[in-house]
């Protein structure tokens, strides 16, 4: 097993999850079973495979995007004027991650 239990509770730590310990080996377990498919699926030569989708069309990538263009700006006064909590020039937010 490539993916150990150990491993798994140091990701979870880094995303702030609490996970059951069987969690922690159901998670290992699949981790692993999904690495084992990716090695399976390097294994296959796709030297000369055209590519079967694409998240944009058939054409130049310029043709979809456009440039950037200077434009009107807000003041902080409007993007701010209906902000629930603001101070300081910012939008003020609750905290959301404690450790």
């Amino acid at each position: 097993m490539r993916i150990d239990e150990e491993q798994v509770r140091y990701v979870a730590a880094l995303a702030n999850l609490e996970l059951t310990a069987d969690e922690v080996r159901r998670m290992a377990r699949e981790l692993d079973q999904i690495l084992s498919y990716m090695d399976k699926l390097n294994e296959l030569d796709t030297e000369g495979v055209e590519p079967m989708a694409q998240v944009l069309y058939d054409a130049d990538p310029e043709a979809t995007l456009r440039e950037d263009r200077e434009g009107p700006t807000l003041s902080n006064e409007v993007a701010l004027a209906n902000a629930p909590l603001k101070g300081a020039g910012h939008f003020k937010v609750p905290k959301v991650i404690e450790r």
